[in-house]
C-alpha cells in the first residue's frame, strides 16, 4: 500500500467528484511495468475497502453490487498506491497483478485492440482460457462493467 495510511480518514473521499450515479472511474495500472490493465468503476464503499484492505475492490454497473477483483477468477489486485487526478474525477490504483491476468478474456490487460487501419486487431495473447479460469464460476468477471 502506499505510505499514506488511509484508514480512519475519510475525508479524503470528500474530495473526489464523484458522478451523479456515485462512482468514480478507476484505472488499474500494473506498479511494475507501468501498463494499463483496466478500467472499472467504484462506489466510496468500494475505494474505501480498497484504501483499507490493499486489494482492489470496484462496484460493478451491470451487478449492481461490490465486486472484488480476483473473487471469481482468482486475480486479486494488489494496491501498492491510489492516486487522483487533477480535476479528481479519475483514480488511478497503481497495483501488482496477481497470475499477470486483469482481464476476463483471460489477457494481461483489458487494452488488448489495436486500431490499424480502421480495423480493431487483438495484438495480445490469451494466457488462460477463461472456460478453465471460470469453470466453478457461474458467470465469468465483467471488467469496467
Amino acid at each position: 500500500m502506499s505510505t499514506v495510511d488511509f484508514k480512519g480518514q475519510a475525508g479524503w473521499l470528500e474530495q473526489i467528484h464523484w458522478g451523479a450515479d456515485g462512482l468514480v472511474p478507476v484505472i488499474a495500472q500494473d506498479a511494475a511495468s507501468g501498463r494499463v490493465l483496466m478500467c472499472a468503476w467504484a462506489n466510496r464503499d468500494a475505494l474505501a475497502e480498497t484504501a483499507a484492505t490493499g486489494t482492489a475492490v470496484y462496484w460493478s454497473r451491470s451487478r449492481s453490487r461490490r465486486w472484488m477483483k480476483g473473487e471469481e477468477s482468482g486475480h486479486l489486485q494488489h494496491v501498492r498506491e491510489i492516486r487522483l487526478d487533477c480535476d479528481a474525477d479519475v483514480v488511478l490504483l497503481d497495483i501488482e497483478q496477481e497470475g499477470g491476468i486483469a482481464c476476463h478474456t483471460g489477457r494481461e490487460s483489458c487494452f488488448f485492440k489495436v486500431l490499424r487501419d480502421g480495423v480493431w486487431v487483438d495484438v495480445d495473447p490469451v494466457l488462460k482460457d477463461p472456460a478453465e479460469i471460470y469453470a466453478h464460476a457461474t458467470k465469468p468477471e465483467r471488467t469496467g462493467a
